[in-house]
């Protein structure tokens, strides 16, 4: 059965406080993003450090997380690790704590296999569940490109339920999507690609998982109302906004992570939505001046006053 999930689904972002989860932020995030329409929420994604929580972690994140949502949109929840027995066990591990429409997982890392032990993977854990399984395409995070043939072999056949892709690889992504149509669409396609959701849909993707929603959840969701009537102006007129809004990101000595969620975190805070923009060790907040370019960057596309 084809998933239901569509829409705009963020990768949820994370309030902390003196290194723990600050669960008042998180309550108040999470209802701003219901509040301005979003379709489902992704926990535990790479905006949703993922990598930098333990076990324990995440499935207190989990926890709140449902109780928050009380069933308002769909969760899926990420399980990514570096091998299938570990996976096995952060799925379970998601199951123990319910709530849960799927989870997502990407290709095994670390012990790089090929596409056949890829393929294993994937099938292995779509056996040990009831729960959809999501395929996670971020080849710059677990050094792995999901081929389109790949994805659509294990659709078919009813492993995978969709892909989350955050490859950036628009070609790719765009035969994905056309070798989907001629199937019968068996996979749901969301892109991760926040700059570019307008591409995407075109391409026929079934909605986004924009990290720069945590920040301006409305904008995605006008995107897509735009996008369901057909009103391409309207979507790439909104994306063209998006995309200056994602200069935040563009800040001076910080790289990868630190800059991108360091940069949404920072937003939040600025916002009133986070009591504070810290990040998880080892990595630094945003300090200086980088603070006031994502503050001009707010500014600039009327989001802050």
């Amino acid at each position: 059965m084809t998933s239901q999930i569509r829409g705009v689904i963020p990768p949820l972002a994370i309030p902390l406080k003196d290194g723990e989860l600050d669960v008042a932020s998180l309550e108040r995030h999470i209802n701003r993003l219901i509040a301005a329409g979003l379709h489902g929420l992704f926990v535990s994604g790479s905006t949703g450090e993922v990598a930098f929580s333990t076990t324990e972690r995440r499935a207190q994140i989990q926890r709140e997380v449902v109780r928050i949502v009380d069933g308002r949109v769909p969760l899926l929840v990420g399980v990514i690790d570096t091998e299938t027995e570990r996976v096995l066990d952060n799925i379970r591990a998601v199951e123990a704590v319910g709530g849960a429409a799927g989870v997502v997982a990407t290709a095994p890392f670390y012990a790089l296999g090929g596409e056949t032990e890829i393929e294993r993977h994937l099938r292995i854990l779509a056996e040990s569940t009831d729960l959809e399984l999501w395929a996670y395409d971020i080849p710059v995070c677990v050094h792995t490109k999901l081929s389109p043939d790949l994805l659509l072999r294990l659709g078919r056949d009813g492993v995978l339920a969709g892909v989350k892709d955050s490859s950036g690889d628009d070609v790719s992504f765009r035969w994905l999507a056309r070798a989907n149509e001629a199937a019968g669409r068996p996979l749901r396609l969301l892109t991760g690609h926040e700059v570019v959701v307008d591409g995407a849909y075109m391409s026929g993707a079934d909605g986004s998982v924009p990290g720069l929603a945590n920040v301006d959840p409305e904008g995605y969701v006008r995107q897509w109302q735009a996008y369901e009537r057909r009103d391409w102006e309207a979507v790439r007129t909104e994306q063209d906004r998006l995309a200056d809004l994602m200069r935040i990101v563009q800040v001076k000595g910080v790289q990868g992570f630190g800059a991108g969620v360091g940069a949404f975190k920072t937003a939040l805070h600025l916002l009133g939505v986070f009591d504070s923009s810290e990040m998880p060790r080892p990595v630094g907040a945003l300090e200086g001046d980088n603070v006031e370019h994502v503050a001009s960057v707010l500014r600039t596309v009327g989001l802050l006053s």
